[in-house]
């Protein structure tokens, strides 16, 4: 059995040395990279060939890659590497890297047109003056073939490794079993779907809902489909925690029987969550976990692949035995893992790891997404920027003198934008606690324009001062380069809008942000190189707002898994003589705190009250603790940490009686699970529209010119589907009994209640 791998894994496995070092480099953006690549080639000859395909076998390995140009008259294969700033800065092992991959592409290509020799050449390309500076050497086929060989060498007992284990795993997921008796209701036909889906290669959308086991129902028939349908690799993308901790007890619970587990499953978490120094830089002079990091990378991937599971703990446990950093073990431990569980981002994003490494490694791989309903405000963030020009203003001050000049520039250009707000203005400005909020026709050329020089001269300055990493200047910096990013990608999809507000000595500052409003086009490509992409929620309806604004193909389908609850389970009432509008919001205070009492009084037990706004909360939550001291209470309060979070769920045992006070759509709303009498009933005093505001407002025309549905897309789904997420927190199983109070009239209108579950009614 062949094992298959890309020049550019390989001599990343072998040749990678010495200290992680993560300092300031100024490195390209890839539009930039992709743009230098052609134009060194265009300045080649006719006879130059671009994108040259290279393959090539050693025992049982097979090395693929496509070298970046060949000169036949010169007999030249060149790497190009693309750069800006100081050449000499460029660390040593990764010229070492980049000499390591032309080698290995010069022996490819010796060997394909029968050469006794070739000059191999790095071109390294500065993007900021364009001027190329070749390094080149002649070797003769012979050399290359024995350092060819001696790579493979060092890779092929990790390759025969990991080809024991894809045949191991791969007999063992053909074995696999279904880890319960019997399927809860619901759950089959949902994994019969799944199956389907990767067997025909395409993308589905799951409504289920709560309660029926969705994770292990969707897992289950992806690991099935693995041998079958050849994946490499299974994504389980998550939004929050919790979703994370149900995936691995769900791949726990699969494996509990088996002998041997099968599978390597990995756990990616946030930087900020994984680093163990966070008061020292990522190079080896400063994190002793940085210090000679490649060297006892070996090691520690060895141990890490030896213990399969590796959640949080687990790889942490190990990156410190070894003395590599936990964070920077997991990232490689990406590319060896059967099953990567992880956020959005690692997938959906503009640098999204799971994503580079499938394209690069042409990886087949099944990705499932949990809660898919929060993929398209997660999206719209990811393919947004934004810049504040008080954070700027106060990082001028103190920045350096060499970079007075261009940061001047973009003080005057955002100045003027500024002006054009203050002439429009009755009062030629803005007055005290009033803000403005525009929307422009086209991004400002002239701002972009001085934005893009001040990041060069910022480089330069950083490039020449690596000690000189202002914590204010950085983040500037690195704002700076996304919001021109993403300013590339400005299109219908997108508003560009300022929002304006008093400043110092009553100069209007503003809030620039490029704003995505449809993720789509970015979202498409990321299902169309997945082998099928299952996307499922309690909530994912009406089926073609979502296919709509996440970029779906028009043909994918669509399937509502029956719920095994019943309607005797549930009792939902209608408070129909209540508006929870905000005008009416005085008035409503008094019904819903008489309607919550009596609930409570005729059913002791544990309630949830979501409300719209933490301001609505504390009034209820304030006039009933004045009417009816006897009944607990605990309340969400607006900045709450993981502990106190957890102490909130914690009052919710299965003897306790009270009321947890919490807002729709915040951490309470979805992703908990309180079975039997720990929850009994939910007050959803809201019908969680969002906030009606300029920005929303813009949102709706936008969608409305693009699908013709403005108000359905920016206010009423989102809301429903909030609704249903927190009254689906009271049933869990079938054996759950509850109450859920609807408090609003509008919740009555037809084309509300038909947008609720139909198992209510």
């Amino acid at each position: 059995m062949s094992y298959s791998v890309a020049v550019r894994a390989l001599c990343e496995f072998t040749a990678k040395a010495g200290d992680l070092d993560l300092r300031f480099t100024p490195s390209p953006s890839a539009q930039q990279g992709i743009a230098g690549h052609a134009l060194v080639a265009s300045r080649r000859g006719a006879a130059y060939e671009r994108e040259v395909s290279l393959s090539g076998e050693y025992r049982n390995l097979h090395v693929r890659g496509r070298a970046d140009g060949y000169d036949a008259e010169r007999n030249q294969l060149e790497e190009v590497k693309t750069f800006r700033g100081d050449l000499d800065l460029i660390p040593a092992n990764h010229r070492q890297l980049h000499w390591a991959q032309v080698k290995v592409y010069g022996w490819l290509l010796c060997q394909a047109r029968e050469l006794d020799q070739v000059r191999l050449a790095l071109v390294y390309f500065d993007i900021v003056s364009q001027r190329e500076t070749i390094i080149g050497e002649t070797f003769t086929a012979e050399l290359l073939r024995e350092f060819f060989e001696r790579q493979c060498e060092r890779f092929i007992d990790w390759a025969e490794q990991d080809l024991a284990h894809r045949s191991a795993r791969d007999q063992a997921l053909g074995e696999l079993r279904f880890p319960h008796a019997n399927f809860r209701a619901g759950q089959r036909p949902l994994a019969e779907a799944v199956y389907k889906a990767v067997g025909t290669g395409r993308c589905l959308m799951i409504q289920a809902p709560t309660g029926i086991g969705k994770t292990l129902g969707t897992l289950f028939p992806m690991l099935k489909a693995m041998p079958t349908q050849s994946l490499d690799r299974v994504f389980y993308l998550t939004a929050k925690t919790p979703g994370r901790r149900l995936a691995l007890q769900a791949l726990e619970t699969l494996q509990t029987d088996a002998t041997t587990r099968p599978l390597r499953v990995l756990e990616l978490v946030a930087r900020d969550k994984a680093c163990e120094h966070p008061d020292k830089a990522c190079h080896g002079e400063s994190c002793p976990l940085a210090s000679g990091f490649y060297d006892r990378l070996p090691g520690a991937r060895q141990a890490a692949v030896e213990a399969a599971t590796l959640d949080q703990a687990s790889l942490r446990d190990i990156a410190l035995e070894h003395g590599v950093c936990p964070y920077y073990l997991g990232q490689e431990m990406a590319r060896w893992s059967d099953v990567v569980i992880g956020d959005y981002n690692y997938y959906f994003d503009l640098n999204a790891m799971l994503f580079a490494l499938s394209v690069a490694n042409q990886w087949r791989v099944g990705v499932l997404v949990d809660e898919a309903h929060n993929l398209v405000e997660r999206a719209r963030g990811m393919y947004s920027a934004e810049l504040d020009q008080a954070a700027f203003k106060a990082m001028r001050r103190v920045a350096p003198a060499a970079l007075r000049t261009p940061l001047t520039r973009i003080n005057r250009q955002w100045n003027a934008l500024n002006a054009t707000e203050d002439t429009a203005s009755p009062q030629g400005g803005l007055n005290h606690n009033q803000a403005h909020y525009r929307v422009l026709d086209a991004p400002p050329a002239k701002l972009l324009s001085a934005l893009h020089n001040a990041i060069a001269a910022i480089t330069d300055y950083l490039t020449e001062h690596p000690a000189g990493l202002d914590s204010a200047l950085q983040k500037f910096f690195f704002d700076a380069l996304h919001f021109c990013r993403v300013a590339e990608l400005y299109d219908e999809h997108s508003l560009f809008d300022m929002t304006f507000r008093p400043g110092r000595r009553g100069a209007s500052v503003s809030t620039l942000c490029f704003r995505n409003v449809v993720p789509a086009s970015f979202l498409a490509p990321r299902f169309e190189a997945s082998r099928a992409t299952v996307l499922f929620s309690a909530t994912l309806s009406p089926s073609r707002y979502y296919a709509d604004l996440l970029g779906l193909a028009a043909n994918t389908p669509w399937i509502e898994v029956q719920s095994p609850f019943t309607a005797d389970q549930l009792s939902v009432h209608v408070a129909e003589r209540i508006s929870t509008r905000f005008r009416e919001r005085s008035a409503s205070l008094s019904p819903i705190v008489e309607l919550m009492a009596g609930q409570f009084a005729r059913q002791p037990g544990n309630y949830l009250a979501f409300f719209s706004s933490f301001d609505y909360l504390e009034q209820v939550a304030g006039v009933l603790r004045e009417r009816y001291p006897e009944i607990p209470m605990w309340v969400q309060s607006r900045r709450m940490d993981e502990p106190a979070r957890q102490a909130f769920l914690e009052r919710f045992t299965a003897t306790g009686r009270g009321i947890g006070f919490a807002v729709l759509g915040g951490a309470f709303g979805e992703g908990i699970d309180l079975p039997g009498e720990r929850l009994i009933g939910a007050f959803i005093a809201t019908l969680g529209l969002p906030q009606m505001n300029p920005v929303n407002e813009q949102l709706k025309r936008r969608m409305g010119a693009i699908f013709g549905a403005g108000y359905d897309y920016a206010y009423l789904y989102p809301g429903l589907q909030k609704v249903v997420q927190a009254a689906g927190r009271v049933i869990r199983t079938p054996q759950d009994r509850g109450v859920v109070h609807l408090i609003d009239d509008r919740f009555t209108e037809p084309r509300v209640a038909g947008l609720l579950p139909g198992w209510w009614r």
